[in-house]
């Protein structure tokens, strides 16, 4: 399920695309008579992105190798794919080159300027991630405020496993379902973006064999970038808080896109009163000291060098 893409991928991507639009959304007339299906028909995706209606249909088949980037283009337009669906697309037909073997992956080291980094900002909570969503690195408060998400040495620091594995996850997100549908969106964009990863694959093939409501998302092939936007946490020490997240890109050593993530809040804010209260929490907590969250790179990477079969 969590492989190299094949041509169900594919056909599924676009085909779950079209289904959404109707044909006053792309300035066609509706017709007088009932589709019997949702969405657009494959005959007016050909003529929005001007191509035939044959090879529309066997692009729809999963026949995407050796398409042409502005042809890819055109459809992406006539399906009103955003940024990140554009992006999966292109990836799709990337892919689609008989060039590669999954294997598993080189774990990214992380350089010890980031660490710092992360340390240093003292008035937000950050941690590093990868595209697999392993948090791999912390600062003390950014620990503090994934604490259940990190405290249960099962899920191996993987915000996937915890939101559709541990109970508490329905509570910890108070959008629970947008919670879940974020989290399967971005293994779907990653997957797109190296789908001969065999760590992600097998993390996609647990979750889907052990939580329905994973299987059910991973078939809408939703994809998402996830740069900045607000999120609401309950959390056990200082129940509900909403935080400005931004996200961005860093470098790494290994294979894996690194992904740094700081939640802030405005100054003299509840939230900003309530993310002091988490550092106090920290001060007068060993276990989430600030010379404790290395471990979670420890633990992270551990698991990545060959015990991740589960």
């Amino acid at each position: 399920m969590g492989g190299a893409p094949d041509r169900a991928d594919i056909r599924d991507f676009l085909a779950t695309r079209r289904a959404r639009i109707t044909p006053e959304q792309v300035g066609l007339p509706a017709g007088g008579t009932q589709r019997r299906v949702p969405g657009l028909r494959r005959e007016e995706v050909a003529v929005l992105a001007g191509v035939s209606t044959d090879w529309y249909t066997r692009l729809e088949k999963g026949h995407i190798r050796g398409v042409s980037d502005e042809v890819l283009a055109a459809v992406a337009r006539a399906l009103l794919l955003d940024d990140a669906e554009t992006a999966h697309l292109f990836h799709l037909a990337r892919a689609a080159k008989p060039t590669r073997t999954q294997r598993r992956r080189t774990p990214a080291k992380l350089p010890e300027s980031l660490q710092q980094l992360l340390d240093a900002m003292t008035g937000a909570a950050a941690f590093i991630r990868n595209g697999r969503l392993d948090v791999i690195a912390t600062n003390a408060l950014g620990r503090a405020l994934y604490a259940p998400v990190l405290d249960q040495p099962a899920w191996k620091n993987n915000i996937a496993r915890f939101n559709f594995l541990d109970e508490r996850a329905a509570d910890f997100f108070p959008d629970y379902p947008g919670s879940m549908d974020t989290t399967v969106a971005l293994l779907r964009t990653e997957a797109g973006r190296d789908p001969y990863n065999k760590d992600l694959s097998d993390l996609v093939g647990e979750l889907a064999t052990r939580s329905e409501d994973f299987r059910s998302r991973w078939g809408a092939h939703n994809v998402r970038n996830h740069n900045t936007g607000r999120k609401h946490f309950h959390h056990p020490v200082v129940g509900a808080i909403e935080l400005s997240y931004d996200s961005l890109d860093v470098r790494s050593t290994g294979d894996d896109v690194l992904v740094l993530t700081g939640y802030t809040a405005p100054a003299g804010s509840p939230a900003d009163e309530k993310l002091r209260m988490l550092a106090s929490w920290v001060a007068t907590a060993p276990h989430l000291s600030a010379g404790a969250t290395s471990g979670v790179d420890a633990i992270a990477y551990g698991a990545a060098d060959g015990n991740e079969d589960s």
